[in-house]
């Protein structure tokens, strides 16, 4: 297995495939940091590129673009607190306070190192666990979805900051967006009053930027009338040169568990295919939250947030990479534009794949790996032109976002409906900010929601028994564990209570 991987390295950093995968690499950093041009949009950019290669350097450039989009999502979270992919959301959970408190650059800096260590680590698995762990998912029927999907839901508990009740209520409207349209099941139209603009349901993208960008930018631009005359003042307090690496991957690797617990977190949630990088990174969140010891820093700037959300991002690709190698099932959109790829290429992905085509197994490994020290080179002589956004005015920056969430939300399906459901869902967002919902958990309701009603009724359609749900060991493990988050996450808020005056109680 050694020899081979060896192999493997030996023959990804001849030109004709390094090449290719640091040009992935640069166009996923750059894509990623788009707000609204998610990774697979970039990768599909990408993918007729690579018609003329051979498949190995194909798959190379493809890996760069997942792997270097993962990462390049946190630039826009921790700049403009907008998700510059989806997988980057629980990263502006704290990378964005950590640049308004006046440390733009640490709080990049933690993401793109824990990016870079998690999805090294993650590597060691997807090298030598890819057969058992990815055995795992064999397992898992609607029911283990169902009940995983539940687990995902529980963590609402903890994502909240001061009320649990609001928490539910953002959950239950994020739930209740995924009815709005047509059943997934039935083709049933549900909850359109007739309307043709809501048939087709409201696409994800254009609903995460409005909640995200708009309500951000509305909150920002309300500042200007402060006499400062700008939103964000204390961006301009620190300078790229003067950041040190060195202390940065010591705030990391001070904190072992939280990397390789989060980074097995991504990895697991990218075996199982449906999910995304999205949820894993807002699990990892959770969690990190659950197990700190500072659990009331989270949401203010808390570094162990930025960590957790990034090293699960990268860990994802190695799991989705694991899925689609060891069953020929993709485990999210990109890994099914590869699969594609593999199939124009004559390559047959699945159970024998690895052993009928080892020097194609092994390259992309080897791709994978290097992609993340080609993702770091690019961060470094990109960054400083990056963190310029830092010393532009709100009433300049702004605008320009603007326009690019708009742009962004049309070129999904290049339909002004999109920018519609963009604006009205920054309406919703502001105003639930402005009331003092948390955001995050009506996220995790739009990621999942679709997902737990399907595999309710393909459990149900494949065997009417509820216990089912308890009675398979995995699901019940699942629920076990959903009851035993939110029992942990009102212990939690309880803590959180003893530790503030009365005056500033937590509400439940």
């Amino acid at each position: 297995m050694l020899e081979l991987l060896g192999q493997g390295l030996a023959t990804i950093v001849q030109w004709k495939y390094l090449l290719p995968l640091f040009l992935g690499t640069l166009v996923g950093v750059v894509g990623g940091s788009l707000p609204g041009v998610t990774i697979t949009m970039t990768v599909i950019v990408v993918l007729p590129f690579t018609y003329g290669f051979d498949p190995l350097a194909g798959l190379a450039a493809m890996t760069g673009v997942y792997v270097g989009g993962s990462t390049g999502g946190l630039v826009a979270c921790c700049l403009l607190g907008i998700p510059g992919s989806p997988s980057s959301i629980a990263t502006t959970f704290d990378g964005f306070p950590m640049a308004r408190n006046g440390e733009p650059g640490r709080a990049i800096w933690l993401g793109v190192w824990a990016s870079v260590w998690g999805g090294l680590l993650a590597a060691l698995f997807l090298v030598f666990l890819t057969g058992p762990l990815a055995a795992i998912a064999l397992e898992f029927g609607p029911w283990e979805y169902f009940s995983l999907f539940v687990l995902a839901m529980a963590m609402v508990a903890g994502l909240t900051e001061a009320s649990l009740v609001k928490g539910l209520i953002a959950t239950g409207l994020g739930l209740l967006i995924t009815v709005i349209g047509t059943d997934p099941i039935g083709g049933v139209p549900r909850f359109t009053f007739g309307s043709a603009f809501v048939g087709g349901g409201f696409p994800f993208l254009p609903v995460l930027i409005g909640v995200f960008a708009f309500a951000q930018i509305m909150t920002d631009l309300e500042k200007l009338t402060g006499p400062a005359g700008q939103a964000q003042p204390s961006l301009a307090g620190v300078k790229f040169e003067r950041f040190s690496h060195l202390k940065v991957n010591w705030e990391i690797f001070a904190q072992p568990f939280l990397l390789l617990w989060s980074t097995i977190v991504g990895l697991i949630i990218g075996i199982l295919p449906a999910i995304g990088g999205s949820a894993s990174s807002v699990l990892a969140y959770d969690q990190a939250k659950k197990f700190s010891k500072t659990p009331e820093r989270f949401g203010k700037g808390h570094p162990e947030g930025i960590i957790a959300s990034e090293a699960s991002n990268n860990a994802n690709v190695s799991g989705s990479l694991m899925t689609i190698m060891a069953f020929g099932i993709p485990g999210d959109a990109v890994t099914a534009v590869m699969l594609g790829a593999m199939t124009i290429h004559g390559i047959q992905s699945g159970p024998l794949f690895i052993s009928q085509n080892p020097g194609i197994a092994y390259g992309i490994y080897a791709a994978y790996i290097l992609a993340h020290p080609c993702m770091l080179l690019i961060c470094v002589a990109l960054m400083p032109l990056m963190l310029r956004i830092t010393k532009v005015r709100m009433a300049v920056l702004a605008p320009i976002v603007l326009v690019l969430c708009v742009i962004g939300a049309y070129a999904l399906n290049n339909t002004m409906q999109s920018v519609y459901v963009l604006f009205i869902f920054g309406v919703v967002g502001y105003a639930l900010v402005k009331l003092g919902f948390p955001l995050a958990p009506l996220i995790l309701g739009l990621i999942l929601g679709d997902q737990i009603e399907l595999n309710l009724v393909r459990a149900i359609m494949t065997d009417s028994d509820p216990l089912l749900f308890v009675t398979r060991p995995i699901s019940a493990a699942l629920l076990a564990a959903a009851v035993l988050s939110v029992l942990a996450a009102v212990w939690q808020h309880l803590r959180q209570r003893g530790r503030v005056p009365a005056e500033e109680e937590p509400d439940f």
